[in-house]
């Protein structure tokens, strides 16, 4: 995006959306900008006017303002144009600062993003229909719940006010044990961004773990979080509501057994070391949305874990005084019992805080690493491949080797079972008759082409490691 797109707090985009503008909008537009211009009464008050920003088709940005008439007929003309083009706005045009997103506004580039692009888009869609009907159960088991909520798949975590980055890096590396890595990213939400920065937007777990006390304005954005069907995970804090209190029963830490609850409705003894503190419940007319997830193993049969629903939008919490987010290296344990009971339950802890996770709707499901696969030179038009491998001759070296700095291509005039293929190393195949694919269809592609040259010659791959280093050189 030559750096042009930037979001806070290192924010991943979700989705890039391509806004067109009917004529009729655009005219719209420039009737408006007359009027900006007469509300500005006075000369001091002239650098003041908000400029009426007109989204132009694809991603460029004309900023205008009280621009009077002749505004209002290069909106025309240029509505007129795109039209006919559906272009990005050029520089050259002299219409306002445009942003670019794109790297040239050349006609051929123009028909390549207009029909190569959505060539590309039909052949791939084309052959994934069926795909999509077998994937369709796994992908609403992982991420059902988050498209419901429309959240991007962003976990926070909350360490209170004085936690540093060490605290967050342990906490990560256990989450990422137990989650899809390639599902979600785990961010730290510092204590001046909990009232400041728009998170809840882009959240879809909260993970409270700090022993401090939770401030009242704090609790308000954690309980507005959960109002928008937001999932809250506590570890060893105080955030509690709706008739759950905590009551202190040890000043120390200790490890202690537990029994826990799963979702299969089994259960699973483990030792763990817990907060020195449980839950108890305030006498309420609503004790249905409570429930007992885990008790010690004592005589009182303490609450220490509890799952609480909250507001009408599927908001949800379980909250723990047991530390199932500690790796056993990092926790500062007493005695070598206590050790070596912690290390005997390790394998047991990874097992409840996975189940945890599930049930708060998160994937946990570990993701393959798919084995790379050779490219393929395809192209759509007999002649124009010819002339490329005739070009190539003069452009590889004995082997048919074409060298970058980041991945070398291969050219080989067919597929062998024995080829190597490695992220710096990629065979390409330059006989078309060897190719097919369930993901792509090169008569579709074909058929779906508009332009002269550009989109003609296509490398495809099934599984290749980045494509900017495919044509880096």
């Amino acid at each position: 995006m030559e750096d042009r797109l930037q979001m806070d707090n290192g924010m991943v985009p979700h989705k890039i959306v391509s806004v067109h503008l009917q004529e009729s909008t655009l005219k719209e537009l420039a009737q408006v900008a007359p009027s900006l211009k007469e509300q500005s009464v006075s000369s001091n008050q002239m650098d003041e006017v908000t400029p009426a920003m007109t989204v132009k088709s694809g991603l460029g940005v004309d900023e205008s303002a009280g621009q009077g008439e002749e505004e209002k007929s290069r909106l025309e003309k240029e509505s007129e144009h795109e039209d006919e083009s559906s272009s990005l706005p050029d520089k050259e045009t002299g219409a306002g600062e445009h942003h670019h997103l794109h790297l040239s506004s050349c006609h051929e580039c123009l028909q390549l993003e207009n029909s190569t692009i959505e060539s590309v888009k039909f052949a791939s869609d084309d052959s994934n229909s069926k795909l999509e009907e077998k994937n369709d159960d796994h992908l609403a088991r992982g991420i059902k719940r988050v498209d419901i909520a429309g959240k991007p798949p962003n976990i926070l975590i909350y360490l209170g006010s004085e936690s540093g980055k060490v605290e967050f890096e342990q906490m990560k590396s256990v989450l990422q044990e137990c989650i899809n890595k390639d599902s979600y990213t785990i961010y730290q939400l510092h204590e001046e961004q909990v009232l400041k920065d728009p998170w809840i937007d882009n959240s879809v777990l909260l993970i409270i773990a700090t022993d401090e006390p939770i401030s009242e304005e704090n609790h308000k954005k954690f309980m507005k979080f959960l109002s928008t069907g937001g999932k809250i995970l506590g570890f060893s804090s105080y955030f509690t509501f709706d008739g759950i209190q905590i009551k202190r029963k040890n000043k120390m830490k200790t490890v202690d057994e537990l029994v826990v609850s799963k979702m299969d409705s089994t259960e699973v003894k483990l030792n763990l070391l817990v907060s020195g503190c449980v839950f108890e419940e305030v006498v309420k007319e609503d004790t249905s949305k409570v429930k007992t997830l885990s008790r010690l193993n004592n005589a009182d049969k303490d609450t220490v874990i509890v799952h609480l629903t909250y507001g009408d939008s599927g908001g949800e919490a379980i909250l723990s005084q047991a530390h199932l987010e500690l790796d056993i290296n990092s926790m500062d344990v007493q005695t070598e019992e206590d050790f070596n009971l912690l290390k005997i339950s390790n394998t047991k802890r990874y097992e409840v805080l996975k189940d945890i996770l599930v049930s708060l709707g998160l994937c946990c499901e570990l993701s393959e690493i798919p084995v790379l696969t050779p490219l393929y030179l395809l192209s759509s038009d007999e002649e124009i491949h010819l002339a490329f491998l005739k070009w190539l001759e003069g452009n590889v070296d004995a082997e048919g080797l074409r060298a970058s700095s980041k991945v070398s291509l291969k050219f080989v005039s067919s597929h062998e079972s024995k080829m190597e293929i490695t992220p710096s190393l990629m065979p390409v195949i330059t006989e078309i008759g060897s190719f097919s694919s369930e993901h792509f269809s090169l008569k579709t592609y074909q058929h779906n082409l508009q332009t002269k040259k550009l989109g003609k010659i296509v490398l495809f791959a099934e599984v290749t490691t980045t494509t900017m280093n495919l044509l880096d050189g």
